[in-house]
């Protein structure tokens, strides 16, 4: 699996590439990124890519020219590349969409920055649009970051341990349960006793209450769905 990212600031994105899973997910050559910065293709003479709004507002947006030659570049080179860009004015992004892109061989990842991009630039180049949630960031590089971590964990071998994916919250429309590790007893809290019995049927069948006692209180919307799904 091969991430791009278009940024203005490749060094912010580049740091987490670094460090744990995804780090050895790039030295095992499970993925691969790269990035593009929009101010190379800028024909301003001093490689602005901002400027007003028409017909007024806030703030400076981005352009189009430097975009659309960095995106033109992109798809010449990779024909196959799936171009998405992370704005608030989008779906939210899910679980299911990181399954889903993960099953693509090339993702390029946009990532906005002032009060957002053109918008002849997303109706041109956009394959998907995502928000990560209702709020709003100084610039699209931490979205950017989110999807592709959500969406590497999903790309066979990233994880030691597949088996992980399984467990997960969202993956049975529920939270996941809680978990616990040792000592038995920390500070006078304990552990499930049930968890301790070596009992598995009983635990699974625990953790499933538990996550859905977790999924009820934190996300009445999901726990409304899963019940009236299984009556």
């Amino acid at each position: 699996m091969h991430f791009s990212f278009v940024t203005l600031f490749p060094a912010l994105i580049e740091g987490y590439f670094s460090e744990s899973i995804l780090s050895r997910a790039v030295v095992s050559k499970k993925i691969s990124i790269d990035f593009y910065d929009p101010r190379t293709f800028s024909q301003d003479k001093h490689k602005r890519v901002d400027a007003p709004m028409i017909g007024g507002g806030a703030g400076m947006l981005m352009t189009p020219q430097p975009l659309m030659d960095t995106l033109k570049h992109i798809k010449k080179k990779f024909p196959e590349a799936c171009v998405i860009f992370l704005t608030p004015v989008a779906k939210p992004f899910k679980q299911n969409d990181a399954k889903r892109l993960a099953d693509k061989s090339h993702l390029v990842f946009v990532s906005g920055r002032y009060e957002g991009i053109d918008e002849r630039v997303i109706e041109t180049y956009a394959d998907e649009l995502f928000s990560i949630g209702d709020f709003i960031l100084t610039g699209g590089e931490l979205a950017s970051m989110v999807v592709c971590d959500a969406v590497s964990r999903n790309v066979e071998g990233v994880l030691g341990n597949s088996d992980s994916l399984m467990i997960e919250s969202f993956e049975a429309a529920l939270l996941e349960a809680p978990s616990f590790t040792k000592p038995k007893i920390y500070e006078n809290n304990a552990v499930v006793s049930e968890f301790l019995k070596g009992n598995h049927s009983k635990i699974t069948d625990l953790k499933r209450e538990l996550a859905l006692c977790k999924t009820k209180y934190f996300r009445p919307d999901l726990y409304k769905k899963k019940v009236s799904h299984e009556k």
